[in-house]
């Protein structure tokens, strides 16, 4: 069989089997269901795999530039308005929560984690929980990917820190004065009005405030993409609790919160040339023997059953599908030799972004009752880029059954150059994460010499990652320098692009990422429109 028959007989399997690999993006459903459904066939001029941070700023820099554009999101919308239930909250846990892909056994550390059960049917729902060796990483699913539940900390590193662990042709000062106000401006980002961390359900981020500066450390307000004013009309009885109560933390049913979906999306399908075609799950991608990209695609219902097949071929394909989802589309793809002669650094160079959370539980105070949220202070230290890190106070939602543990979260970023990897098997046609034992060990004990002295030594804290070794910010996979150059554009590979956290070298610099991915894709797209769009794309 000549080469380029081998490739397209891999992508034709590929697109049938594609949804009985595990790990990757694509249901159970589709591997045991005996119903027959129809494949379809479409031709597009520009694909993005993913509607987060990369996607969205991909898909409305490109529409703006005159091309049509079609965003493959394998998650439903989530519509919100005051007095919605649209989210599910911690205190009575649905199958809203899960994406209906997840793997029982991932279910496992992250019901320790939460200390509830997660027992419901499958559903097309919001946290997809990867577990790798030493690590159990989160992946979003739904129209504004991890903009949806992220507590949405609009957090710019400092030039030090980030010419530390960013290529320096970057150009930071480009950046600062461009991308990051852009961004900036886009998500609305404000901090909390005083009169809201006066109010009573702000005790406990007052505490954490005290406790800091207490402590000598440096506090400020923190810049949150979010209209403050839904949170005061809470206060004043307008609408029901969403913001003033804590029960945030699995998205925001008043509104006012400016994620992806009502941002970036939206102007994106406001000018005509965008389509958000949902419930689209990628199972795998594949170069075409003529040389235009090949998208396998199952369409499910909600519960994850596949109600139709696609391959939709194109000249221009963005992979914005999150760190986790990316890399294995694209290590799936080099190891089956569908996209031949991918950069041999693929899959390599995975970080956790330093992320460690705390439970913290007072002795010397009561921290009982309403906790609001989402954040509204934060702690840098940021004088050695080489062990930089910022530390926020984090609402305790209302748990179930009305337990009030007494406590709140607290959360750091750090910097780290631990790195693990993507693997393929051939065995089980399924790509899988690794991270060494005992990584991030340095990020770990900066953050954990501050939080110890912000909580005083008085009461119990509590390192979640001593239970389970978790991130909800997964970076790197296809990073920037190894894989790909500066702007997403993929070594060899004319019309792939990576536009999301697997670009991002394994840390966005004692910072949470969206603020950084965001502005890395808006200095990209910048580059690409200029420089693509007419000839690649």
């Amino acid at each position: 069989m000549s080469s380029a028959s081998r490739r397209t007989f891999l992508a034709g399997a590929a697109g049938a089997a594609g949804a009985a690999a595990s790990g990757l993006l694509a249901g159970p459903a589709a591997a045991t269901s005996p119903r027959r459904v129809r494949l379809v066939r479409e031709e597009h001029r520009a694909v993005v795999i993913g509607s987060g941070f990369g996607g969205g700023v991909a898909a409305l820099r490109l529409a703006e530039a005159g091309v049509p554009v079609t965003v493959l999101e394998r998650g439903r919308r989530w519509p919100t308005g005051p007095d919605a239930q649209t989210f599910p909250t911690v205190r009575s846990l649905d199958k809203r929560v899960l994406f209906h892909t997840t793997a029982p056994e991932a279910l496992k550390p992250l019901q320790k984690l939460l200390g509830t059960p997660l027992n419901f049917g499958p559903y097309v729902g919001l946290l997809e929980p990867v577990l790798g060796q030493n690590m159990l990483a989160m992946c979003a699913a739904g129209v504004g990917g991890g903009s949806l539940v992220y507590q949405g900390m609009t957090l710019q590193p400092s030039a030090e820190v980030f010419n530390t662990w960013f290529p320096n042709e970057l150009d930071y000062d480009l950046m600062d004065r461009v991308h990051y106000p852009r961004v900036a401006k886009m998500l609305g980002a404000a901090t909390a009005p005083d009169e809201l961390i006066a109010s009573d359900s702000y005790r406990v981020s007052r505490t954490f405030g005290e406790r800091v500066e207490a402590a000598g450390y440096d506090l400020r307000k923190i810049p949150m993409p979010i209209d403050w004013s839904y949170a005061l009309a809470e206060l004043r009885g307008e609408m029901a609790p969403s913001y003033t109560n804590g029960d945030c933390a699995l998205g925001v049913n008043n509104g006012g919160k400016h994620s992806v979906d009502v941002t970036y999306i939206e102007q994106a399908e406001a000018t005509g040339l965008v389509q958000v075609a949902t419930r689209h799950n990628v199972t795998s991608v594949a170069r075409a023997a003529d040389g235009r990209w090949e998208v396998h695609v199952d369409r499910t219902d909600d519960a994850g059953d596949v109600v139709e097949q696609k391959i939709l071929t194109t000249r221009a394909l963005v992979m914005a599908a999150g760190s986790l989802n990316t890399s294995k589309l694209l290590v799936r793809a080099a190891a089956t030799d569908t996209i031949p002669d991918l950069p041999e650094k693929l899959g390599q160079g995975w970080g956790t972004n330093g992320d460690r959370i705390y439970m913290w539980r007072p002795f010397d105070e009561n921290l009982t009752g309403t906790q609001g949220g989402p954040v509204v202070y934060q702690s840098q230290d940021w004088a050695d880029p080489t062990r930089a890190n910022t530390v926020i106070q984090a609402s305790l939602p209302p748990l179930p059954l009305g337990l009030d543990l007494g406590a709140t979260m607290l959360v750091g970023f750090g910097v780290s150059a631990d790195r693990g990897s993507f693997r393929y098997s051939s065995l089980t046609d399924s790509v899988s994460l690794r991270f060494p034992f005992g990584g991030d060990s340095a990020s770990y004990r900066a953050i954990h010499e501050r939080v110890s002295k912000i909580s005083g030594g008085l009461g119990a804290l509590i390192d979640t990652n001593a239970i389970v070794n978790s991130t909800w910010h997964p970076l790197g996979g296809a990073n920037m320098g190894t894989v790909c150059d500066l702007d997403g554009r993929v070594q060899g590979q004319d019309g792939l692009y990576v536009l999301d956290g697997a670009l991002i070298p394994g840390t966005t610099g004692a910072c949470n990422p969206s603020m950084t991915i965001a502005a890395v894709a808006e200095r990209a797209m910048d580059n690409i429109v200029a420089k693509d769009v007419g000839t690649v794309i």
